[in-house]
Formats: structure tokens, C-alpha cells, sequence
């Protein structure tokens, strides 16, 4: 066997990661980077029924579910403009605040508001179709709602009454 054989051989074993999600990866400092990490361990198996994947580069700011396009969660990502807007919505989803943007390719981004670090997660047209349907973000919920306290006092137990 030659040596370009060989070569081409190692291409293409290699190729495989080439079909991986490549979300930019987001650069947390401190008690955000900490935040990003617990939610990370936190993260379900499947997300609206698609399977995780390995993202490449593999980083515990990202997570993806799904073949392509895929769901795409990313951790510590700077403030979305969105939210200099006074009339961004957030919409609760089993307990977790989201403020949803439609793309232009007809995917929808959601972003927690109300939390120490910002969790992005994008929803490909594939899995909210026309209507905009964000149910996979349940799957979400509990993570995000163990790994990243709310910083909402609307998310604050009700007082005790003697």
C-alpha cells in the first residue's frame, strides 16, 4: 500500500466529524463559566425526541441534538441586542423564562433573560416549523432550572404566612 493510500485512508476515517455541529463557542469567565459547566452535566440525552451528538469543537459551552440542522445549546454568550428592545417577550416554559427571535432562515433562538449567564438555545425550522412551536425546550427545563438560578423575583417562593 502506498504512502498516499494510506493517506487518503486516515481522510477518510476521519471524515466523520466533518458532519459534527460547529456552534461558536462562547468564552464564560468566573461564576458564569462555572454556571455553563453545571448546566453541561445537567443536559438531557434527547432533546424533542432527536439524540445528543458530539459538537466540534467539543467544549462544555455547547451542546447539540439531532441531525443537521441541528438544536444547538450555547452557554455564556454575550447579551443578545434583542434584549435592548423594551418590547421583548419572555415566554415560560415548565418554569424557565425564554426570549424567542425568528431567524431568517425560519428558526427560532431562545435566550434566558432572567439568569446569572445567558443560555442560548437555536431551534432549526425543522423542529418548530411554521408555527413556532418550542416544546423541545421542556427537555431543557429542568436542567437549566437545577444548573442556573433564577435571578427573576417572580421566580421567588411565596412568602410564609404565620
Amino acid at each position: 500500500m502506498s504512502f498516499t493510500a494510506v493517506l487518503l485512508g486516515a481522510a477518510v476515517g476521519c471524515s466523520a466529524a466533518d458532519d459534527a455541529p460547529r456552534p461558536e463557542v462562547p468564552a464564560p469567565t468566573g461564576r458564569q463559566a462555572a454556571l455553563c459547566r453545571a448546566l453541561h452535566k445537567e443536559l438531557p440525552d434527547e432533546v424533542g425526541g432527536l439524540k445528543r451528538r458530539a459538537t466540534d469543537p467539543v467544549s462544555d459551552f455547547t451542546a447539540a441534538w439531532g441531525e443537521g440542522p441541528w438544536i444547538e445549546l450555547r452557554c455564556g454568550v454575550p447579551r443578545p441586542k434583542i434584549f435592548n428592545d423594551v418590547r421583548t417577550q419572555a415566554v415560560d416554559i415548565d418554569g424557565v423564562k425564554w426570549s424567542p427571535e425568528r431567524l431568517p432562515d425560519g428558526s427560532i433562538r431562545c435566550t434566558t433573560p432572567l439568569r446569572p449567564v445567558y443560555v442560548e438555545v437555536t431551534l432549526p425550522k425543522k423542529v418548530v416549523g411554521d408555527g413556532g412551536d418550542m416544546s423541545a425546550l421542556v427537555d431543557l427545563a429542568a436542567a437549566v432550572r437545577k444548573a442556573v438560578p433564577s435571578d427573576d423575583p417572580d421566580d421567588s417562593p411565596a412568602p410564609k404566612t404565620p
